[in-house]
Parts: C-alpha cells; sequence; structure tokens
C-alpha cells in the first residue's frame, strides 16, 4: 500500500487525548510504519456568559468555557497489519477520531 494515512483526534480532556495519541503511536509502531506526530493543533476556546440573575443586577455575570483540544499524526509506509491494528483498537469514549487515507 505505502500511502499516508492522517488521523485527527478532537477531545475536551487534553490528558485524555494524549494518552490516546500514544497508544495509537505504540499500535502503529508494532506493525512496522512510521509515524509523525502527534502534532498539538492550536486549541479551540468557546466561552459562554450568562446572567447570575434572571430579571435584575445585569451587572452581575458570570463566564463558561469550553475548550476543544485537537490533535494530528501521520502514518507512512503502512500495510494492511497498520489498517487491521488501527481497526481493532479501543479508544475511551469522549474522543472522536477522523481517518483519511
Amino acid at each position: 500500500m505505502s500511502q499516508r494515512i492522517r488521523i485527527k483526534l478532537k477531545s475536551y480532556d487534553h490528558n485524555l487525548i494524549d494518552k490516546s495519541a500514544e497508544t495509537i503511536v505504540k499500535a502503529v509502531k508494532a506493525t512496522g510504519a512510521v509515524v509523525s506526530g502527534p502534532i498539538p493543533l492550536p486549541t479551540h476556546k468557546k466561552v459562554f456568559t450568562v446572567n447570575r440573575s434572571t430579571f435584575v443586577n445585569k451587572k452581575s455575570r458570570e463566564q463558561f468555557e469550553l475548550s476543544t483540544f485537537k490533535r494530528l499524526m501521520d502514518v507512512y509506509n503502512s500495510s494492511s497489519k497498520t489498517i487491521d491494528a488501527l481497526m481493532k483498537l479501543e479508544l475511551p469514549s469522549g474522543i472522536e477520531v477522523e481517518i483519511k487515507v
């Protein structure tokens, strides 16, 4: 095959995404393929501002933040064993995985 496989990971928890990236790298290196990454992509932050009170005290507000962490990996010199290893991986819930061949 010998083509590039690009793996993108997204999660709200940075510890979870780092551990998942580590397991993917170990599984791919065990098949003999070359891994480039994980490369941390910029963190996307959503900030929500909410009034603390329903009708009065407009100046009293509360802010919440939701951060999305992303990682990027490229796999080179892949074989059918590499693809099988990627398909058999069990990653924890809370991680969005996107694989492009």
